[in-house]
């Protein structure tokens, strides 16, 4: 996993609340086996017509939101089933934190676990995000790990809490196996030590 410290980027505003993983990540696309490629899929049926062009409707469809690593969006995002693949597809697709006033429990959990942040911030704040991202082109914000802060080059800051757990896995770039290899030794000495099974 990438660890994450510091990072700046493009803002993209997604402006629904209760948006569910079927939404994020539709369950056609759930049979692949890796966790890549999934990001071609994401918002799937908001991003495309039914004849396949893109929906120049959609948010995330404007020339202005290209390569925006930044989602900003509304309460309760991520919804619904708890399927891993919606974080899979945000990250694919190149987006490396969300914001927004709440997540739905072990989709932001599923995020933290594979190195996508999710910050909470008030609603107002929230707002006041989003308005920014369509009053101004190129719209970039600063999330700072190591601080927890939320900053922009026109006056906005904001602090945000994270578990002291998950911010150090996520700044160590450590997910479930990361942690366990750090007691690879230990681990190599119980198993030298276990009796062979006899068949």
């Amino acid at each position: 996993m990438v660890p994450f410290r510091n990072h700046t980027g493009r803002v993209a505003l997604l402006d629904r609340s209760d948006v569910d993983t079927d939404q994020i990540i539709p369950k056609q696309f759930l049979k692949r086996i890796e966790r890549t490629g999934f990001g071609e899929f994401l918002f799937y049926d908001w991003r495309y017509l039914p004849d396949g062009e893109l929906n120049p409707s959609f948010a995330l469809n404007d020339p202005r939101n290209r390569g925006a690593s930044i989602l900003v969006t509304g309460k309760n995002f991520g919804c619904g089933s708890s399927r891993e693949h919606a974080p899979w597809a945000l990250a694919d697709f190149g987006f490396r934190t969300i914001i927004a006033p709440s997540f739905a429990d072990i989709f932001a959990n599923n995020c933290l676990k594979n190195g996508l942040l999710t910050i909470v911030l008030p609603e107002m704040q929230v707002a006041e995000l989003g308005q920014r991202a369509q009053e101004n082109e190129d719209y970039q914000l600063t999330v700072n790990l190591e601080e927890c802060t939320v900053t922009d080059s026109r006056g906005f800051s904001a602090a945000f809490s994270i578990d002291d757990f998950q911010r150090k896995c996520l700044l160590e770039g450590l997910d479930d196996i990361g942690l366990t290899l750090q007691h690879e030794a230990q681990i190599s000495v119980f198993e030298s030590q276990r009796p062979a099974w006899i068949r």
